[in-house]
Order: C-alpha cells, then structure tokens, then sequence
C-alpha cells in the first residue's frame, strides 16, 4: 500500500510538472481576460487619437496616443500581462496629470493587437511604439519609458539595448521582477521551476546596461511579485536610480497610494529626468 501511495504521488507530481512545462505559456500571458475595449481616455475627458503600429517582422499592433496640453515630456507605456490598453484608463490619466503625453499599446495577441505574444515578439513590440515616437518627432531625452509587472521587463530590455543608440529620459519600473525563472522558483518552490521554465525577462540584467536615471516602485503589500524581487532589481541598477515605496496590491497600488505616488514621480522627473 505505501509503494502504490509513493508510487501514486510521483505520477501526480510528474503530471503536475508536465503541465507547468506545456502550459506555461498560458500562465505568463494572459491576453484572454479582457479582449474587449472597456472605454476609451475620451471617457476620462482627454483627447487622444488611434494609432497602428507595425513591427520588424510585419504585425500590427493597437496602440493610444493621449497628447497632454502643455507636455514636460512623453511616456512610453508598457502594460502587465492581462487584459488590454483600455484596463489602465486611470493610470493614464495619472501621467497626463503630472504633464506627460502618453503612447499606450498592446502586445501582439493582447486586445485588438494581431499575431500571438512571445518574448521575443513583446521585444518587437516595445522597439515599435519607440520607433514611432522617433518618427513623430519627438526628442528621446523627452521620453520616458514605464512598464508596470511584464511590462517593467520589456521597458527595462528596450532601455537596455537604447543604451548604445540614444538614451532615454528615463525608466520608471513598477512591480518588477528579476527574472521568470527567478520568480517561478519564488513562487513554486515546490516544483524545479527554475529549469522548466522557456522564458527569461532577466530584468535584473537589463537593468545593469540602463544609462537613464532609474525609478523603481513597488509595493510591500505586493501579492503577486514580492517586494524583494523590485529590490533586487533596484540593487542591481547603477546610478542615477531612485526607489519609490508605495502601499496596497499589485493591481492597485498606484491609485492606493495617491497622492504619494504621482509627486515621487514627479520629483524624480524634475530632479533625475530633468523634465520640469
């Protein structure tokens, strides 16, 4: 009876990581809770106009332009890993607040976006909405480039390879993680996460190659990426870099914590960026 039991528990445990391993794809992105357009920023009372993106390898991508009336400077959004553009309605009205013009887009697969998400695809899609803003005229030491949880890595990876190129105004990564494998490990410590997992987003890397003033935010009462996991990523960053403390979850934390989150942001734009 107790072989049979063992026996038992390593056909359940070898299924459990047969799944994790074919399905992990399924467990990063998450473009399915929320295909569907919400609103729009004209619900907010703010002007703003469709844009299409297109990316090296040809796929379309749908994307916000919300102009601020007076701007200090411009801002590169990247989202987390569920739901569309039209979910960060009030993080956008934030940043329009605080006098910066906001392109906002989704990843392929995400919202009215074509093709399927990857790692090397959300790559492709950071490099397209930064070559669009290039294209628009707009000065990159005017640009700041923020990405919250996932998009904390693709902001940190494209400001990495600018690095060599033309530096940006700055980076602002909120919720960031070190690294997928990392934070699987962290997060499943009962399974070899670590060696099963086919992503990388080695934010804690990118970040060491950054040459723009750094802020990082996260929140101890985090519930999906650990406050540890912002930290290290702030410790591995060089300098100019700052760290912002907010409260609540992970989801809400930029709204729990105002009005203390817009003004480090702004102080860190005025003092760091140089966007006054």
């Amino acid at each position: 009876m107790l072989l049979r039991f063992l026996v038992g528990l390593v056909l359940v445990y070898a299924l459990v990581v047969s799944l994790a391993w074919g399905f992990q794809s399924r467990l990063l992105y998450l473009p399915h809770m929320g295909r569907e357009h919400v609103g729009t920023p004209a619900d907010l009372g703010l002007a703003w106009e469709p844009v299409t993106l297109s990316t090296e390898d040809g796929v379309g991508l749908d994307a916000w332009w919300i102009p601020a009336d007076e701007p200090r400077g411009g801002l590169l959004f990247f989202h987390g890993n569920a739901g569309n553009i039209s979910h960060r309605l009030a993080s956008i009205r934030q940043f329009h607040r605080l006098g910066l013009s906001v392109l906002i887009l989704d990843y392929r697969g995400y919202g009215r976006s074509e093709g399927s998400p990857s790692e090397a695809g959300t790559a492709l899609d950071a490099r397209a909405g930064w070559r669009w803003l290039m294209e628009a005229g707009h000065d990159p030491g005017e640009i700041v480039l923020f990405g919250r949880s996932l998009g904390a890595a693709v902001a940190a990876e494209l400001a990495s390879t600018l690095a060599g190129e033309t530096s940006p105004a700055a980076v602002i990564l909120e919720s960031p993680f070190r690294s997928v494998p990392k934070l699987a490990q962290r997060l499943y410590p009962f399974l070899p996460a670590r060696w099963l997992v086919r992503f990388d987003y080695d934010t804690e890397a990118y970040v060491t190659r950054i040459a723009a003033p750094l802020l990082v935010i996260h929140s101890r009462e985090d519930e999906i990426i650990p406050f540890g996991e912002g930290l290290a990523v702030f410790s591995a960053a060089g300098e100019p870099k700052r760290l912002l403390e907010i409260r609540g979850g992970h989801n809400t934390g930029s709204l729990d914590s105002e009005p203390d989150y817009s003004a480090g942001i702004d102080a860190f734009l005025r003092e760091e960026a140089g966007l006054r």
